[in-house]
């Protein structure tokens, strides 16, 4: 496969730069850690492999041929994560007591979900299947980069969680972790509305 040092470089670039996915997950592991937010990362990034896998067997030629479903799936997404926005913004700082920490956490079921109405996933799917399988074996070639996928996006997302788990570590007040809550609520949202309104 001639074209998997440059789909690897594009799947690094498309994993790693800032989305609704990632916010996420730096603001869950900065209040509940890194083992905590590990399953939430596994579960987007299969779900994100999986996306592609789909769009590759057909569902993006539907949602090509279907615009309204497209604005339909964008406009539920922007919907969704305008609502996990406000829930970032009024979330409680964690304890610093352990047996004070409260068990509230995004799910794993969750993150995947979220992929689904993801706008800027199905974008990325979409470009994956129109410029890097080609000819041949499509389903082989779908699978092998579905998984190059998901082996790129995990350290990616992790690189994410650890900055979360970071940020956690600087913050000293109840006060700092609001304001820090604030700002990735407010990220949450232009990532989502940037996408429809664009």
């Amino acid at each position: 496969m001639a074209s998997l040092l440059p789909f690897l470089l594009f799947a690094f670039v498309a994993s790693i730069t800032p989305g609704p996915t990632n916010i996420l997950v730096l603001s869950h592991s900065s209040r509940q850690g890194l083992l905590a937010t590990l399953p939430i990362i596994f579960g987007a990034c299969a779900a994100a492999a999986l996306i592609v896998l789909m769009v590759g067997l057909g569902a993006g030629e539907t949602l090509l041929r279907y615009p309204r479903v497209q604005q339909a799936m964008a406009w539920g997404g922007v919907l969704w994560l305008s609502w996990l926005a406000w829930q970032i913004f009024r979330s409680t700082p964690p304890s610093l007591n352990p047996a004070d920490a409260q068990e509230e956490s995004f799910s794993v079921l969750g993150a995947a979900m979220l992929q689904l109405v993801n706008p800027k996933v199905w974008m990325m799917a979409v470009a994956v299947v129109s410029v890097f399988v080609g000819g041949g074996d499509k389903t082989l070639r779908l699978l092998v980069l579905s998984l190059a996928f998901l082996l790129v996006s995990l350290p990616c997302m992790t690189f994410w969680a650890l900055l979360g788990v970071g940020s956690a570590r600087l913050m000293g007040s109840p006060r700092a972790f609001k304001r820090m809550n604030a700002a990735l609520a407010l990220l949450l949202l232009l990532s989502a509305w940037l996408t429809v309104l664009a």
